[in-house]
């Protein structure tokens, strides 16, 4: 067993149990490690409990009492209300991890108001298979070795990399945000095989492996994707006929203009709830 900590997650959202379930699938900590609590929905903690065996509780104080990692977990727009209502079980001595989006290091530690390490992660819900595409950037009072627990905890979910707080508007939009755009893209071939009349099963694992493949080939190649794509087209062909398609409704456009959108609601919700008075 790798991790000797005490992981206490706050909120117990799709998040959440994409990273525990992540950890405990790579063996990274054992259930009795990992503590979760929410406000209000004893129903979920209950559920997480039968399937996980986490340890799990409404009682704040219960959970924060044992842990000495804490990782922030609960919608953006409740982080005030709830970090006031673990303020008075924590202390500087914990880590704090959150995986909040728009949330600015600073704002965490104006509500923790102790001088406590704060670390910003965004992975995504691939954690759960380990295969999360995780960044992580420092707040105040963080030390090298807090960013290598940060590290060894979410590279055991996935890939990990230390960037800067300003650019991570712009991952969260690609890497937080994307999977839930990819798996968009996904819907629309498997309707598309239902109205050829494909058989679902086939056409399933056909469009997974045709997507694992195209991945495995950017990886290992040095070309750019459109000469791939390229590659791809003859004249006159299938795949010429169907990226026309794309090209005339402005495929690239509407897709860059997506993740445009993603990355500017991030900085909107650092604009709407991270207001540190000077």
């Amino acid at each position: 067993m790798a991790g000797n900590h005490k992981v206490a997650f706050i909120g117990a959202g799709s998040m959440a149990e994409s990273i525990f379930s992540g950890l405990l699938q790579q063996k990274k900590l054992l259930p009795e490690n990992i503590l979760v609590t929410n406000r209000q929905n004893e129903e979920r903690l209950n559920e997480l409990y039968e399937k996980y065996g986490v340890q799990v509780s409404s009682s704040n104080e219960q959970v924060l009492a044992e842990a000495d990692v804490v990782i922030l977990a609960m919608k953006p727009a409740g982080i005030q209300g709830a970090i006031e209502s673990i303020r008075p079980f924590i202390t500087k001595n914990q880590l704090f991890i959150s995986v909040l989006a728009g949330i600015t290091t600073d704002y965490i530690s104006y509500l923790l108001k102790i001088n406590a390490p704060v670390v910003r992660v965004m992975p995504n819900t691939s954690a759960a298979v380990g295969s999360s595409a995780t960044v992580i950037t420092a707040g105040k009072y963080v030390k090298d070795e807090h960013l290598k627990i940060v590290e060894a905890l979410f590279q055991a979910v996935g890939m990990v990399k230390r960037v800067k707080e300003a650019d991570l508007d712009g991952i969260t939009a690609l890497a937080g945000s994307g999977p839930a755009f990819m798996y968009y893209l996904v819907e629309a071939l498997y309707k598309s095989a239902e109205e050829l009349g494909l058989d679902r099963k086939l056409a399933e694992e056909l469009i997974l492996q045709m997507i694992q493949g195209s991945v495995d080939l950017l990886q290992h190649t040095d070309h750019e994707p459109f000469q791939l794509y390229e590659s791809v087209k003859s004249p006159g062909g299938t795949t010429e006929a169907g990226l026309n398609v794309l090209e005339e409704n402005h495929f690239q456009e509407i897709m860059m203009k997506c993740i445009k959108r993603a990355a500017a609601r991030s900085k909107e919700i650092t604009e709407e709830l991270s207001i540190v008075p000077v």
